[in-house]
């Protein structure tokens, strides 16, 4: 029996999958963060070798057997370089883990549980990013930046933006068309404060990006209870979505949408969770060019790392067996074909 293994690495949690011959799961674990950039490459491959080695254990498979390969899709893998580096440091620390691998960035593990020759992953979690890749392997990029230079679309920078809607407005720089009074006191809970100078703490000496985003999951409470501010929010992150999209569909290739005139988005990330929320600024965006192929947005209802798993296989050259149609459900159909979309109408179809 020949395995093969996959890991979806996080900065702050990382899944391995193993599966055999027959693309069937055998063996499943998780573990510690392993973005590189944050925990150093020999700490990442420690990290990595450890939940092999345990999912092994747990799959009843013996220790020296070797996967025929390793596929991981991890946080921060974004460089060849680096992603060499990793991998020779797997292969001379732990030379009995597997026979070869494949290491690409965490988008790739999502796009590729979703389907075998690409499209678009568009990631809006704690931070945002979108990502296209054709058929012969072109990838082409927008956003992905951090909250420094980007995060658009992301729960990090819905939090910002309430922030900066309310402190504009408390100082009479902006006045907000809307009210903020109730988005202020949930900042005040969210973070425990009583002012706006007790907020600078978490802006600078304590700042804690994915404590920062969680304030969007409680603006999102909000907005569903008809808050005009925190819907405005949500709004313009709906917008922002469409727009990472549209810059990168001028690099897609024909092979891409193939016959089925579908281009899939593989939406990843707690914010699409708010999708009736995002909906209708997402499709007004996108109402201003014409497509000849259909948008696909979907949703993957496995681990990532099935497709860490997959490009692993296939950068091995061998067929693993797998069902794309169990891994994702569709979230949403856009019809691009005309001119004309409305939300619910003229060929936008909502299962």
């Amino acid at each position: 029996m020949t395995y093969f293994g996959g890991v979806e690495g996080g900065a702050t949690h990382s899944r391995l999958v193993i599966c055999n011959e027959a693309g069937e799961m055998v063996g499943t674990t998780s573990g510690l963060g392993t973005n590189h950039w944050m925990i150093g490459i020999a700490e990442c491959a420690r990290r990595i070798a450890d939940m092999v080695e345990r999912a092994k254990g747990e799959a009843g498979i013996p220790k020296d057997t070797r996967l025929i390969s390793l596929g991981l899709s991890l946080s921060g893998c974004e460089q060849a370089a680096t992603n060499n580096e990793l991998e020779q440091e797997l292969r001379a620390t732990f030379p009995n883990l597997a026979e070869s691998y494949a290491v690409s960035s965490d988008t790739m593990g999502s796009m590729f549980t979703a389907s075998a020759v690409g499209g678009i992953v568009l990631i809006s979690g704690t931070g945002s990013n979108c990502l296209l890749r054709n058929p012969d392997g072109s990838t082409f990029n927008c956003g992905g930046w951090g909250n420094f230079l980007g995060d658009e679309g992301s729960a990090w920078f819905i939090s910002y933006r309430a922030i900066k809607v309310v402190f504009d407005d408390m100082d009479n720089f902006e006045k907000s068309p809307v009210p903020t009074d109730k988005t202020w006191a949930l900042i005040k809970e969210h973070f425990n404060i009583d002012t706006r100078y007790d907020m600078l703490p978490h802006c600078y000496a304590k700042f804690d990006k994915p404590f920062f985003a969680n304030l969007c999951q409680k603006l999102a409470e909000n907005a569903e209870k008809g808050d005009l501010l925190a819907l405005s929010l949500f709004r313009e992150a709906g917008a922002h979505l469409a727009r990472m999209i549209k810059a990168l569909l001028p690099n897609v290739h024909k092979s891409l949408v193939g016959k089925s005139g579908d281009l899939s988005v593989v939406c990843v990330g707690s914010v699409w969770s708010s999708w009736n929320l995002l909906k209708e600024a997402f499709i007004t965006e996108l109402q201003k060019i014409k497509l000849e192929y259909n948008l696909k947005l979907v949703r993957i209802t496995k681990s990532s790392a099935y497709g860490a798993c997959y490009l692993g296989a296939d950068n091995a050259n061998y067929a693993l067996p797998r069902n794309y149609a169990d891994n994702f459900t569709v979230l949403y159909t856009y019809d691009g074909r005309r001119s004309s979309n409305t939300a619910g109408e003229n060929g936008c179809k909502c299962p």
